[in-house]
């Protein structure tokens, strides 16, 4: 006879559900022309322009070879201009191109529309719960 059954660890759980759901949220932008990266390096950009590749690497937690890839990708895109910084010529500042100011803005809407069917259903009361508790967990393994 079966025993009862058995708990998924909290961390197993939270692994396969993220997952599923950055599968679906880069499913979404894929659909309009971006990426998870992307979107997160547009965000960077738009929220303070003229980053150098390593602060916004840091910013939005990749490695600098990883973002490298995808800067060499948006720019032959055209999305994204990098320059040399005149201080120090090592340096490159990267800055939103007007094609990068427009996926920008339709990336804003499937991220906002993402996250408001994830929302759906859930009482606020509940998310502000949920976010303590993802915020507490992450504190526990720093």
């Amino acid at each position: 006879m079966p025993g009862p059954p058995r708990q998924i660890p909290i961390g197993l759980r939270t692994t396969r559900s993220a997952r599923v759901l950055e599968r679906a949220f880069n499913e979404a932008m894929a659909a309009a022309g971006g990426s998870a990266p992307v979107w997160s390096i547009l965000i960077a950009c738009k929220s303070r322009g003229g980053w150098n590749q390593n602060e916004l690497a840091a910013s939005i937690g990749i490695r600098g070879a990883t973002l490298t890839h995808h800067l060499s990708a948006m720019e032959d895109q055209q999305l994204i201009s990098r320059r040399r910084d005149p201080d120090n010529r090592r340096v490159h500042i990267v800055e939103l191109t007007e094609a990068g100011e427009q996926l920008f803005l339709r990336l804003r809407d499937v991220a906002s529309d993402f996250d408001r069917r994830l929302r759906r259903g859930i009482p606020a009361a509940d998310r502000e719960t949920y976010e303590r508790v993802l915020d507490t967990m992450i504190n526990n393994v720093r």
